[in-house]
């Protein structure tokens, strides 16, 4: 559902113990010694492989026991840095365990998104004839994706589309606090994941924000929308206000 002006881009829970591929090698490394290399060489043998292979090719390569083969794969398997499916078979039988090498891990180094996200605000501010305008915009689209839709028969009450918007701000990182219900409902906001550049380009941040939270209730169909941002009213607290409508907001809207 994205527009223009897109300021700002939108997996799995799970701790995963990441090995590299210098880990492998690395005789300092967790596998320092013999199962270190041995499951280093069994890597090499996937990874110059034309397609899948089986346990006793690799085994024959590297001069391994199937066994230890095995156990090598599965630890592989394990970080990420294999794959393992079943033999196609034309017959009647139990199909083979084959085994192929993931893709290569993304080269280790600095990200600078921080950098980024200020050098394009920055350009937003200098070349966009309403640079807030479009930060509304662009954050209205992004809430439209970023929330839940119910389906087209489900009736969505007050209190559940704040629940739904709460959710949004939650997982943007925007830390919202308990909700001050009644007639207009007031969301404090207790932490902006924007906040460096929200210093330097209030209007346009803000009005970013702004954006996602109206695109958000059109999307759900809220009986409610949001009226104003009130920023900074503590060091790290910034304040919703809402209002209800007549209807869903997308039809007011």
């Amino acid at each position: 559902m994205a527009t223009a002006h897109p300021l700002v881009s939108p997996t799995q829970n799970g701790k995963i113990k990441q090995m590299t591929e210098s880990t492998l090698h690395d005789p300092a490394g967790p596998d320092a010694g013999a199962a270190g290399k041995s499951r280093g060489h069994v890597l090499d043998v996937l990874r110059s492989a034309s397609g899948t292979v089986g346990v006793r090719e690799i085994a024959e390569q590297t001069g391994l026991h199937t066994n230890t083969v095995r156990f090598h794969l599965h630890t592989l398997v394990g970080e990420g840095l294999a794959e393992r499916s079943n033999e196609a078979l034309a017959h009647p039988g139990r199909p083979r365990a084959m085994y192929c090498a993931t893709a290569p891990p993304t080269p280790a180094g600095r990200r600078s998104y921080h950098l980024l996200a200020h050098m394009l605000t920055g350009l937003a501010a200098e070349r966009l004839e309403h640079p807030a305008q479009a930060a509304a915009t662009a954050g209205e689209a992004w809430g439209h994706y970023l929330a839940d839709t119910p389906s087209p028969t489900q009736h969505i009450s007050a209190e559940d589309s704040v629940g739904r918007l709460s959710r949004v701000l939650d997982d943007a990182g925007f830390a919202p606090g308990p909700v001050d219900g009644g007639t207009a409902p007031v969301i404090p906001l207790r932490h902006c994941p924007f906040l460096e550049l929200a210093e330097e380009h209030q209007d346009i941040v803000c009005s970013l924000h702004l954006g996602i939270m109206r695109g958000a209730l059109k999307e759900v169909r809220a009986p409610l929308r949001v009226e104003r941002l009130e920023p900074f009213v503590a060091p790290s607290l910034c304040v919703a206000h809402l209002s209800r409508t007549d209807g869903p907001t997308g039809d007011a809207a």
